[in-house]
């Protein structure tokens, strides 16, 4: 049943592989079970409303994946926008309104897919600065990291950030 579902064969694998590749897919990515929702609560939002919706939205996601396209793709949460929606838009219109913002991207995405117009767009951004934009991203999660360690700590005084208390055994674990 599983071989003419997933077409194994034809696609040079096996069960034991795929149930092998599955759980060491599930472990690299389990982490955003426990960051998400933290992450999210920060911005208000319920952390136990946070957890359910995050496994059960990539979990029928990947289920989805794997039985309408036949690819082995897990998908969930995005951290790197989920810190921009918890960091940057929650704290200026609230998180219900961020949330409004999201569906309302969500649609026009959709639209902008369905008439091919997202792919010129996507064609049209320069490889510089699509590498630019993912390593903004990544700093940009790099520095929350930090900051929720206590590595760095925003000083009132100046109005910056500076260096956290690293004698600060919690910090040092870190």
């Amino acid at each position: 049943m599983l071989e003419k579902l997933f077409k194994l064969k034809a696609n040079n694998t096996d069960v034991k592989t795929e149930i092998l590749a599955g759980i060491t897919t599930f472990m690299t990515m389990a982490y955003i079970i426990i960051v998400n929702p933290d992450m999210l609560s920060a911005a208000g939002m319920d952390k136990g409303a946070v957890l359910v919706a995050t496994v059960l939205s990539a979990g029928l996601a990947s289920i989805l994946m794997g039985l309408y396209a036949n690819y082995p793709f897990a998908l969930a949460s995005g951290m790197g926008l989920n810190a921009y929606f918890a960091f940057v838009v929650a704290p200026q219109v609230g998180w219900p309104g961020a949330l409004a913002v999201v569906m309302t991207s969500g649609i026009i995405f959709f639209v902008l897919t369905l008439t091919n117009v997202r792919e010129a767009i996507i064609n049209g951004i320069p490889q510089s600065l699509k590498m630019a934009v993912t390593t903004g991203i990544g700093l940009f999660i790099a520095f929350i990291g930090f900051k929720n360690a206590g590595l760095i700590a925003f000083d009132a005084g100046s109005g910056a950030f500076a260096l956290g208390n690293l004698r600060d055994p919690n910090v040092l674990l870190a």
